[in-house]
């Protein structure tokens, strides 16, 4: 198997709330993408580990996921280690993308900006012909970041996810134990609050009316971007 891009996260829920309307427009242009989510979430304060493989599941569905898969790493000690790193490769050989979603660093959570070091440095052993794990070597030719909460930092990349924004909401709302729902008799959390929830749609706007568009997702890249013209001419094409 084969996607054009992996999306991954530290926790479930990750990739839906920082790049969601990516992959939403993504499926709706006919590419194909997958999921890796590096833990289970079990450390979380609202929910339990199988609440949130089923939300995922319902989530990935309504992304159009090709694949979700869950790499098994601890909750809240996710580092980037050879041993940690080692559990990557399969899964990167496995989907083998054109282009890796990862989190940004300096993130709130820590697991956040540990899995940021953790996928770049991963990615690279994935290309490494002496690492044996039953697969053909592979290496991700680009990487991109995005941010699951606020950071410092302006973004290469923003991605018109005008037309991806609904089904991003509706994917985020799968996840009934995390994100601001008030039926669900959880403790308070920040990423539960109105406050959040309201948020992810200011930011989308605010990162929207930066390009002229009514939404956007913003990426960090590694690098040089490759572009046919210069930005506005392509587009205009």
């Amino acid at each position: 198997m084969s996607v054009d891009v992996l999306a991954i996260g530290a926790h479930p829920d990750d990739v839906e709330a920082g790049v969601g309307g990516i992959l939403a427009i993504l499926h709706q242009r006919g590419y194909s993408a997958g999921i890796l989510d590096l833990s289970r979430g079990e450390l979380a304060s609202r929910g339990s580990a199988e609440e949130r493989q089923g939300e995922a599941e319902a989530a990935a569905r309504c992304l159009g996921i090709t694949m979700r898969i869950n790499a098994g790493l601890p909750d809240g000690a996710i580092e980037n280690t050879p041993a940690q790193r080692r559990e990557l490769v399969p899964h990167i050989r496995a989907f083998r993308p054109r282009v890796i979603l990862a989190p940004m660093d300096g993130d709130r959570h820590p697991d956040h900006t540990a899995s940021h070091a953790l996928v770049r440095d991963a990615n690279f052993m994935a290309g490494l012909t002496r690492i044996d794990t039953g697969h053909e070597p592979w290496r991700a030719p680009k990487l991109a970041y995005y941010r699951v909460h606020g950071g410092a930092g302006v973004p290469e990349v923003v991605v018109d996810i005008t037309d991806g924004f609904d089904t991003k909401i509706e994917a985020m709302k799968a996840y009934a134990s995390q994100f601001y729902n008030p039926s669900y008799p959880g403790v308070p959390t920040y990423v539960a609050s109105r406050e959040f929830w309201e948020w992810v749609e200011t930011r989308a706007a605010h990162w929207g009316h930066r390009v002229g568009v009514k939404y956007g997702e913003p990426l960090f890249v590694d690098g040089p971007v490759k572009m046919t013209a210069p930005p506005g001419i392509e587009e205009e094409r």
